[in-house]
Formats: C-alpha cells, sequence, structure tokens
C-alpha cells in the first residue's frame, strides 16, 4: 500500500511518526490529552481494524498471510461504501466486480 506525498495524515502521538509532516499534511491527535481536535481523530480507523478483526475472527475464521491483502480490499470496500448502499446493494454490487 502506498500513500501519496502531500496526503493527509491524521495519527495519534505514537513516536514512530514523527517525521511524517516532511513528506504528508501529518496532523496529530494526543490520546493523553484529547481524543479529537476538530476533525482530527483516529476514530474511524480504529472502527475500520475493530470490523476486520470481527470480520477475521467470525467471518473468514483463518486467513492465510498471502491473500490478506485481498481481505483488507474486501473490508475497505465494505467500510467505504458502508452508508451509500443497503445491505442488497452492497452484496450485489461486490457479485458484479467479481463476476463482471
Amino acid at each position: 500500500m502506498h500513500v501519496e506525498a502531500s496526503s493527509a495524515l491524521y495519527t495519534d502521538a505514537l513516536m514512530s511518526y514523527r517525521g511524517l509532516a516532511g513528506e504528508y499534511a501529518h496532523q496529530v491527535v494526543d490520546h493523553a490529552v484529547e481524543y479529537v481536535n476538530g476533525r482530527i481523530h483516529t476514530n474511524g480507523l480504529e472502527t475500520f481494524w475493530s470490523l476486520l478483526k470481527r470480520g477475521i475472527s467470525g467471518t473468514y475464521v483463518s486467513v492465510e498471510p498471502f491473500h490478506l491483502h485481498r481481505y483488507l480490499d474486501e473490508q475497505a470496500f465494505r467500510f467505504n461504501k458502508r452508508k451509500n448502499l443497503d445491505d442488497a446493494g452492497r452484496f450485489n454490487r461486490t457479485v458484479t466486480q467479481i463476476v463482471g
């Protein structure tokens, strides 16, 4: 996975993220101080990972590391379309993309 230079990155205050501001529009929310600073938060990402972990342990049960990127792609599609389509619409769109 690649992130385009100058992309907006919102992270927590983990030391590993220091230095990103040179290449990206990096904004930090320090959870020791606050969880949200205007539009800067990590809630969406935390929700995504929660749904991914629930899907892997509940739906797929076992995931081969070789195919992990495919599971991530599917979950990213579902997450990004969660407000645009009802369940039937998401299913039909996914099947159409796979078959078509």
